[in-house]
């Protein structure tokens, strides 16, 4: 039976193969078509079977685009992962921050911004240096010398640049805005950009990192734990009743989450001028 071609005029998939350089094309295992075809069409090479050997030969050659992903399915496969994610989230016990600003949970109602009841804090957190940086005892209780006690500052900045600051006492020593200067408060909450702080005052302050020098202090020798304590005109003992060492923290440096912080390689700059 002999086939006919279509009736639109073009060929059938059983026609004879078109002629190559006025040449029947015979295909067989010792002449196939890749490389056959390859070495008749480079022209520009003086060497068309090199050319072959050495660009064509045992490779895998992508001789049209991958099929692209449907952009629905794209977007099925965003809304499973962000599902997935939030399931994770919540099972951990990690909120959001959309879910912290619903809840409110930082905002602190006007009768719970009471310096007395964020001193547990501050003496908490001056059990922390203890550990942290590793403080001798006071020389005087143990008969030394207090310069021989006297702790190695430089060695604390390592340590204090990646610790924790809520509970800590920071002062704003020099700021762009003149009405921060001088404000001092316990931190109630760190956040990338400001600093929350609860005033003797019983005032909620936010102070901002940016263009702002900061300054805290950390106890010079160890002590047991304090217990909140109300001298005989009514104000209350901190750090700053103690013997201390005082640290500058620039803002500008320093805007990061106490969370990425800890995990953070800082690298030595030059001061900011503000």
């Amino acid at each position: 039976m002999k086939y006919r071609a279509a009736d639109n005029g073009h060929r059938g998939i059983y026609a004879p193969l078109p002629l190559i350089n006025n040449e029947r094309l015979k295909l067989d295992t010792t002449t196939p078509f890749i490389p056959h075809y390859v070495k008749s069409s480079v022209t520009r090479s003086s060497d068309p079977a090199q050319a072959y050997a050495s660009r064509v030969q045992g490779r895998q050659i992508l001789l049209e685009n991958p099929a692209r992903g449907s952009k629905a399915k794209k977007e099925r496969e965003e809304k499973r992962a962000k599902r997935t994610a939030e399931r994770v989230r919540r099972v951990a016990g990690v909120i959001s921050k959309q879910e912290d600003r619903k809840r409110g949970i930082w905002k602190l109602r006007k009768e719970e911004r009471k310096f007395q009841l964020f001193l547990p804090l501050h003496f908490l957190w001056l059990g922390y240096m203890n550990e942290l940086l590793s403080l001798s005892p006071e020389p005087a209780a143990l008969g030394m010398d207090p310069s021989s006690a006297m702790p190695a500052a430089a060695g604390m900045h390592a340590k204090l640049i990646k610790a924790d600051f809520h509970g800590a006492i920071v002062t704003v020593r020099q700021s762009r805005n003149p009405c921060l200067i001088g404000l001092s408060g316990i931190v109630v909450h760190e956040t990338e950009n400001s600093f929350k702080v609860i005033t003797r005052k019983d005032e909620q302050k936010l102070l901002p990192k940016q263009n702002s020098i900061f300054v805290f202090a950390v106890p010079l020798y160890s002590t047991a734990t304090p217990q909140v304590v109300r001298s005989t005109d009514d104000t209350q003992t901190t750090i700053l009743d103690m013997p201390h060492i005082e640290f500058e923290l620039y803002g500008n440096h320093f805007c990061y989450r106490a969370a990425e912080r800890a995990g953070r390689k800082f690298k030595h700059k030059e001061t900011i001028e503000l």
